[in-house]
């Protein structure tokens, strides 16, 4: 009997227990339940509004359409300076630079309405355009696209001396000069890979057009692919022919003139007719005559 009673206290107990226990887990799980939602509810209910975003990948130049631009929402709070809440503030106007889908379309990335569109957007005020001539190798086998940064070299036959011969000298002329296009187009091919073209379009100052000018009506240039991040400008000298090959200097000239016989003193006697040649040699003087029927 007591054995009965005992085993029933402590079946009570057991019971309690596990029922303690559940209550417990219960109310843990419901609590961090509610924290996890807590803030995703917060968010939803943080007030939203509405920005222009690109709706596919545009390049430079591209002056956008209506299906350019779509609206998405946007927490008030972090809206980017500069944004734009109605497609009609966009449309119409030609991107200074390239964007990417879902991009918001910021007022520092368009030009104008009337600017217009494509590639005189995209030259900053003060700087020209400058297009050149190029081939495949010039154009460094078609790497060269837009927005990559060159420097520009030129081979030139600097202007004859009077009895002194010039050989060519190639010399870097301009450095990090931005690209603006290449070819007829301001973009790269389908598959972003490089493209052969003919001419290649220069963003460079007023004084820098002038040289860039000059080089490639007078001599020819040829461009040098370089890092973007790299800014650093590097003094030249340039190099001739004679010192790229290692040749030995000239020798010094020897300069001789003939000059008509002196008629008076006793020093020099000639017959008439004949010439006297000085010559110059390491500072020494040295006369000889020649009379008419000599060899």
């Amino acid at each position: 009997m007591e054995l009965a009673m005992k085993q029933r206290r402590l079946a009570i107990i057991l019971a309690l227990a596990l029922t303690s226990g559940l209550m417990a887990g219960y109310l843990a799980l419901n609590f961090l339940q509610r924290q996890s939602l807590r803030p995703a509810t917060a968010a939803a209910q943080a007030p939203r509004g509405k920005i222009a975003v690109a709706a596919k990948d545009m390049p430079l130049g591209t002056v956008l359409r209506e299906q350019d631009v779509r609206l998405i929402d946007w927490p008030d709070k972090m809206v980017p300076a500069g944004f734009a809440a109605t497609a009609a503030e966009v449309v119409g106007r030609g991107l200074i630079t390239s964007v990417a889908a879902n991009e918001p379309l910021l007022q520092a990335k368009l030009a104008s309405k009337e600017a217009g569109g494509g590639l005189p957007i995209v030259i900053p005020e003060g700087m020209r355009g400058v297009s050149v001539k190029v081939n495949e190798v010039i154009g460094v086998a078609g790497f060269v696209l837009p927005g990559t940064s060159v420097d520009v070299l030129v081979t030139i036959s600097p202007p004859e001396e009077e009895g002194v011969l010039k050989t060519p000298i190639t010399k870097v002329i301009l450095q990090n000069v931005r690209v603006l296009a290449a070819g007829q187009t301001i973009e790269r091919d389908a598959e972003g890979k490089p493209q052969t073209v003919a001419v290649i379009t220069l963003l460079v100052a007023p004084d820098d057009a002038e040289k860039l000018t000059q080089a490639a009506s007078e001599g020819k240039i040829q461009l040098a692919l370089r890092n973007t991040l790299d800014m650093a400008e590097v003094e030249t000298r340039g190099v001739r022919t004679a010192a790229m090959l290692g040749s030995a200097p000239a020798p010094a000239r020897q300069t001789v003139r003939v000059r008509p016989q002196r008629r008076e003193g006793p020093a020099v006697q000639q017959p008439t007719g004949g010439a006297v040649v000085e010559t110059i040699r390491g500072g020494q003087r040295t006369l000889q005559t020649f009379s008419p029927g000599s060899e």
